[in-house]
């Protein structure tokens, strides 16, 4: 299916693309393209017409939602209705049916279509000064949404056992494949949140054939497993993550390759429920593996010893401190989960059907990916790694100036070049702040539940934490 080729279709693609800055000589101009556009259109196999909520308009007032700290529908309507005066196209009407139709009407795997296409392409096209060894490195974790606990969600997505049906909202999982250099959600998944094969490792085996041969995926415990190992090692991507707590690394044996560094092998187990009887009998009786511990001296952290489990079995190719800067680079994941459910407020969604829901979130994830590309134009820029940047700062930013680019009238090439640089120079400013060794105690002054209330001076506190672990 091609684009239409009227000016008023063109026209709502060149508004999407230059609200994201993929217009001009910028770089990364080319992730958000015309044929991105044209090849999540495919999904659409019904025919539409050319009225006011067009596909691209209901997937640009989406985006509104997401990115907006008011998530309301009556809200994103309103932006739609100040946009269409401003132009001085006719009104349209400031009732959200006609918009929340449109979004019903649209496929799911038309926003997951665009979602994905973005984020790949960004990190396709990294540098590959912010590559880990120059390769890339995806990272992978889990988490929890909720919806609202209607009784369509509810069949989709049960409550958890010690949920009442009425008094909380229904939960949902999420999987999350992460670029490591860019910040770009390459895929995800959703499934229920308990249940058989509803876990984040039965979501990564969903996920991981966009993993290429070559690349590392770092990841927590649960990543350890012997047969995701395996499995992905076949296909040719390394794993780094810790040792699950289910075994002990003994450095006395095995093949010593230095100081708390050494090859053991790991005999198939006995038993594996993700794989049937004759998958079972094809695999290997054992792999080998490459265990390394490195101990953790900075006073006021919790964890005193990690064990990492790696395929990389070769020294040379990553050594012990290596492996060890590495795995601390995970948290990164925490910070990218964090920015997507906090910084966007998608942590509770607010449809109230499953279908709608999956939408929802993977507008989210589309509004997280251009984020995060015109976080990695200010990098390029001013020469720095786009995880040097500040995400929240990115999203402020550019919400401040998207009047500006959604209204380029009476802006020439030029003006508008001009306003993409000061929009760039102002995030490249907002850096993160780099403190390795900061530490805080696990207290809230008020806040969520399972944390022990802060009732003394917080500096204290720390002043308590670092004698205690100078006595260690």
């Amino acid at each position: 299916m091609r684009l239409p080729s009227n000016g008023h279709l063109r026209h709502q693609v060149d508004a999407l693309r230059r609200q994201f800055l993929q217009e001009g000589g910028l770089p990364f101009t080319d992730v958000l393209t015309a044929d991105c556009l044209q090849e999540a259109l495919r999904e659409i196999k019904a025919t539409w017409k050319d009225r006011i909520y067009t596909p691209l308009v209901t997937l640009w007032v989406f985006l509104g939602q997401a990115l907006n700290a008011d998530h309301s529908c009556r809200a994103a309507v309103a932006r739609l209705v100040a946009d269409r005066a401003a132009r001085g196209l006719p009104p349209c009407s400031s009732e959200t049916g006609a918009y929340c139709q449109a979004r019903k009407r649209l496929p799911e795997g038309f926003f997951s279509a665009v979602a994905r296409r973005v984020g790949q392409s960004l990190d396709a096209r990294v540098d590959r000064r912010w590559l880990w060894k120059g390769r890339r490195v995806c990272l992978f974790d889990g988490s929890t949404v909720s919806m609202p606990d209607t009784a369509e969600n509810r069949r989709e997505y049960p409550l958890a056992y010690n949920q009442v049906p009425g008094t909380s909202f229904a939960p949902a999982r999420i999987g999350a494949i992460i670029s490591l250099s860019c910040g770009a959600i390459l895929d995800l998944g959703v499934c229920r949140y308990a249940g058989k094969g509803q876990g984040e490792v039965s979501l990564l085996r969903r996920l991981w054939d966009v993993l290429r041969p070559g690349d590392v995926l770092l990841g927590d415990r649960l990543m350890s497993g012997w047969v995701g190992m395996h499995l992905l090692k076949e296909r040719g991507v390394d794993t780094v993550s810790r040792l699950s707590a289910h075994r002990r690394a003994d450095f006395r044996k095995g093949a010593r390759l230095g100081k708390d560094d050494h090859l053991v092998v790991w005999k198939k187990p006995t038993s594996i429920r993700s794989v049937d009887r004759k998958t079972y009998n094809e695999l290997p009786g054992s792999i080998t593996v490459r265990e390394t511990r490195f101990r953790v001296v900075q006073p006021g952290f919790r964890t005193r010893s990690i064990v990492v489990v790696t395929t990389l079995l070769d020294p040379a190719q990553a050594s012990r401190e290596e492996l060890a800067g590495l795995y601390r680079a995970r948290w990164n994941n925490e910070l990218d989960l964090r920015s997507i459910k906090i910084t966007l407020q998608m942590d509770r969604l607010r449809c109230k059907t499953p279908e709608l829901v999956r939408k929802e979130i993977w507008a989210h994830v589309l509004a997280y990916n251009l984020i995060r590309t015109v976080m990695a134009q200010a990098a390029a820029g001013v020469g720095v790694a786009p995880r040097s940047i500040s995400f929240k700062a990115s999203l402020q930013v550019l919400e401040a100036f998207r009047p500006q680019l959604a209204d380029p009238a009476g802006r020439g090439a030029g003006r508008l070049a001009a306003l993409y640089e000061r929009l760039l120079r102002a995030i490249a400013v907002h850096r993160v702040g780099d403190r390795p060794d900061r530490f805080e105690p696990r207290m809230t002054k008020k806040g969520p539940r399972g944390y022990e209330e802060l009732k003394r001076p917080r500096k204290e506190i720390k002043l308590q934490i670092l004698k205690r672990a100078s006595k260690i």
